[in-house]
């Protein structure tokens, strides 16, 4: 396991709690401890599917291409917020109303993966040479 995957499954779950805090449409329980159990479900949910599927750049990039990657994170992530709402329907746990809900909790969701992903990036030691 890498550092930079603990990170990136750090963000998401920072992700969905301020998902859910924030959006009015994300309902994630009736009391503190449904709260709290829909919170790691959904942050397993994304951060599992998220290193299945992993869309991002191995190496330092330019800015138009790492634009790209950002573009389809969103929308992976987006997805599955779409995913999430389809099953707490069958699970009866959470709830996501509306598709700008979901794009909006899929944008948060993103910005939290590359702030987190970000914040404890290690730099290249640089040679004194």
């Amino acid at each position: 396991m890498t550092d930079t995957g603990t990170r990136r499954r750090l963000g998401a779950l920072v992700g969905v709690g301020i998902s859910g805090a924030v959006l009015p449409g994300v309902t994630l329980g009736a009391e503190a401890v449904d709260v709290g159990l829909s919170i790691v479900i959904a942050g397993i949910v994304i951060a599992l599917l998220t290193q299945i599927v992993h869309i991002g750049p191995s190496a330092p990039v330019p800015p138009l291409p790492l634009l790209a990657f950002a573009a389809a994170g969103f929308v992976q992530d987006s997805l599955i917020w779409w995913l999430l709402s389809w099953l707490g329907g069958e699970i009866g746990q959470w709830q996501v109303e509306g598709f700008g809900t979901i794009l909006l909790a899929g944008l948060i969701t993103r910005v939290s993966i590359l702030a987190v992903s970000l914040i404890g990036a290690s730099r290249p030691a640089e040679d004194p040479a």
